[in-house]
């Protein structure tokens, strides 16, 4: 999983230090104002033109994962014909720490069970799968995700097609908010630390790694964020209660092909 975390630490922090600057510059009554001159085009400063390039990153970060699906077989190349239970009992035979008694995910192996004809569907961990070309050969991808419990973590996983073998591209955990697909390109939506914001991961394929590589990391106001409630005497029979605002979906907007 990449390591985006030290990233997301920092995005919060510049958040927090902007809100509180907007929240003392906004005193006024309201009224418009004229915004004065409009400032000269000034070129970017280069600051300390001296100083001394890092040469090694400050927190190990991956940006590809990158793996062959060891007993899935694809019959014709099409990876429709793949069954998505056999992939995700897949990933958890070939990774016993994280799916075993002591795993984070290990309530996921007895839930996956349910995925079968007879089970509780709705205890089913899998989510439906997606396919969409997202590597650009012409053909199907595979979108997969399934929910890892005991946590409120969801994986996401893409996979295709090379050589008659099941390659997963892409592999991250995260609490999601909805995962879209945007031509080529997967976004995760995650919540963040500041009520009114989440984080949009964008993933994209990159040739060169034959993966789907972390492209860019966004800390985006929604404006739906938890309104303050002011102080009010005790409520009138006249006056109706106010109405709560509504919570972020969670959800997948994702499309079929």
């Amino acid at each position: 999983m990449p390591a985006r975390r030290p990233a997301r630490a920092a995005l919060t922090a510049a958040v927090v230090a902007l809100l509180s600057v907007t929240a003392v510059a906004c005193g006024d009554a309201g009224e418009l104002r004229g915004a004065g001159t409009t400032p000269a085009a000034v070129s970017p400063a280069k600051l300390w033109p001296d100083l001394r390039p890092a040469s090694s990153p400050a927190y190990p970060y991956d940006v590809a994962t990158r793996s062959v699906v060891k007993g899935i077989t694809v019959p014709g190349d099409d990876i429709r014909k793949v069954d998505p239970v056999r992939v995700v009992e897949a990933e958890i035979k070939a990774h016993p720490d994280d799916y075993g008694s002591k795993g984070a995910y290990h309530a996921t192996v007895d839930r996956l069970k349910d995925c079968r004809p007879g089970g509780d569907q709705a205890r089913c961990p899998l989510l439906k799968p997606y396919y969409r070309d997202l590597t650009g050969d012409g053909r199907d991808d595979m979108t997969l995700g399934f929910r890892l419990y005991p946590t409120n973590q969801t994986g996401v996983r893409v996979y295709t097609v090379e050589k008659h073998r099941l390659v997963q591209v892409l592999a991250d955990n995260d609490a999601i908010l909805g995962v879209e697909l945007a031509g080529r390109s997967l976004i995760e939506r995650s919540p963040a630390d500041i009520s009114g914001y989440e984080y949009r991961t964008t993933w994209v394929w990159d040739p060169g790694q034959r993966a789907m590589v972390f492209s860019r990391d966004e800390y985006l106001h929604t404006g739906k964020g938890r309104r303050a409630k002011k102080p009010s005497a005790s409520p009138s029979p006249s006056v109706s209660p106010p109405v709560s605002p509504s919570s972020l979906s969670a959800s997948s907007s994702a499309s079929a092909r």
